[in-house]
């Protein structure tokens, strides 16, 4: 804020010309007396001026009204009532010094008294303050254009958002944050100058005044800290709450405060309108990747990650939020990286050391997300199909890798909804046997293939004779109706006990 003093009886004090004795003993005054925004100084004479004073002003009195018999506890009393921030006697017009008992009464009260010296007029007290009232007014409307004329060149720099922002702190001298519509934090100046709790406490009452389509500036206070609150945007429209650490803000700084919402709102429409252009464009760039030809996108983009690359798909993605924040993420750290939106979810693109962020967003979003193996751009379309691949196999939360999901055996990849009904279908007949007798013809089975379909090992393993395993084996195959002496019928039962449920 400008440093101009304020008009306050401490200033008024301070005036050499004057020549204001100060009389009370600071020890009697209650703390910041002296400093309170003075609004007038009126001169009364009356036994009760309170009818015709208001509140924060300084009354001045020669004393005529006091006689022998004046009452000045109930005087002084009716002034501290009315909100009088100080008194001044002038001394020497009809009677000489202050009253011991007035100045007795005011420091009861802790009600500032002063001395008015003979040689200075009432009405030049009450000039210097009015003086001290327009040289205030003017150095803050001076301090509102300079602070628009700075705004509005912070606006033309490189993230003008932000830099906007940041000059309103300096100029306010306090924090100021800018949360968006989820509560999230997005830019803030100082950094680094609020706790975390405060931050988080601000980003829950900033998602509440949103949710209420708030408008107005809201107060509040934390960790004894208060913070008024502004919405950017209109309506159904909201698109965030800037955040202030001030107690109050005088009609000067609220205007400033009110063309910067102006300013954020634009500025956040227009990002807007470019985010929802750049993910088209970014949509289309898919495309020919997908033709594993990456020149297009080099040629508009002007770069993208080195290879070997990381494919990834996330499904049910917050697109917007997650493509913002990636954008964010990219910009501080200098991460390359590539995203594009498709009807199989928000599709990622990474240098192969840049993976470790995929396990990031799975964790901020809480959502899923099907990772390739490194591939090189010519092989583009394969990697996406490996991140879909391991996608359909994440029921959880978090990154599946194609190399540890289907990867590892042709069978998994082909254990498909519909392949396990089909197995479940053709070993039923067996299972029902089993659930019958008590019998485990489907466990001999699997140990059976499992020992290359050897009857000694098998029948060890088992712990039963080898001619009761082939007679297992006999009956097994008749009620499937397969000839399990042949290697097809044995490939058959092994991918059906693969790929059933057990």
């Amino acid at each position: 804020m400008d440093a101009t003093e304020q008009p306050t009886l401490r200033a008024l004090l301070g005036r050499r010309d004057l020549g204001l004795r100060l009389v009370s003993d600071d020890s009697d005054l209650p703390p910041g007396a002296l400093d309170r925004p003075l609004r007038w100084v009126h001169s009364s004479d009356l036994g009760d001026p309170t009818p015709f004073l208001a509140e924060d002003l300084a009354l001045l009195t020669t004393g005529t009204q006091f006689d022998a018999d004046a009452d000045l506890d109930v005087y002084v009393g009716r002034l501290s009532d009315r909100g009088v921030l100080g008194l001044g006697f002038g001394t020497d017009v009809h009677r000489a010094g202050i009253p011991d008992d007035l100045i007795t009464e005011c420091a009861r009260r802790g009600m500032p008294l002063f001395e008015v010296p003979y040689r200075t007029p009432f009405i030049a007290v009450a000039r210097a303050h009015s003086e001290a009232i327009a040289a205030q007014a003017y150095a803050r409307r001076s301090w509102a254009l300079d602070t628009q004329r700075a705004l509005a060149l912070a606006a033309l720099r490189p993230r003008g958002l932000d830099a906007t922002l940041a000059e309103l702190g300096r100029r306010l001298g306090a924090w100021v944050g800018m949360y968006d519509t989820a509560g999230i934090l997005q830019m803030s100046h100082p950094r680094s100058e609020l706790p975390a709790s405060s931050l988080s406490s601000l980003g829950e009452r900033a998602t509440e005044v949103l949710a209420r389509g708030l408008e107005a500036g809201q107060s509040l206070t934390i960790d004894d800290q208060t913070f008024m609150l502004f919405t950017v945007g209109r309506g159904g429209k909201l698109r965030g709450v800037i955040a202030l650490a001030v107690d109050a803000l005088d009609p000067e700084a609220r205007t400033v405060v009110t063309s910067v919402i102006a300013m954020a709102g634009l500025a956040l429409e227009q990002s807007d309108q470019l985010a929802r252009s750049r993910r088209r464009l970014h949509s289309q760039l898919l495309g020919s990747l997908l033709d594993d030809d990456p020149s297009l996108a080099r040629r508009v983009l002007g770069s993208m990650p080195p290879a070997p690359v990381v494919v990834a798909v996330a499904a049910d993605a917050p697109a917007g939020p997650l493509i913002d924040w990636w954008e964010r993420r990219r910009s501080e750290h200098g991460t390359a990286s590539f995203l594009a939106e498709s009807p199989d979810g928000v599709v990622l693109c990474v240098a192969m050391a840049d993976e470790a962020l995929l396990d990031e967003v799975a964790v901020r979003f809480g959502i899923r997300i099907g990772a390739s193996g490194s591939e090189s751009y010519d092989a583009f379309s394969r990697a996406h199909a490996q991140a879909v691949a391991a996608l359909r196999q994440q029921t959880d939360t978090g990154v599946a890798h194609y190399t540890d999901t289907v990867g590892s055996s042709i069978l998994s990849a082909l254990a498909t909804d519909e392949a396990r009904l089909v197995a479940e279908s053709r070993l039923a007949p067996l299972r029902d046997h089993d659930a019958r007798s008590g019998a485990d013809l489907e466990g001999s089975l699997r140990v059976w293939l499992e020992h290359d379909a050897k009857a000694e090992p098998a029948a060890a393993a088992l712990g039963v004779h080898r001619h009761t395993l082939r007679s297992r084996i006999a009956q097994a195959g008749t009620i499937l109706g397969a000839d399990l002496s042949t290697f097809p019928a044995r490939a058959e039962l092994w991918t059906l006990l693969q790929t059933a449920r057990d």
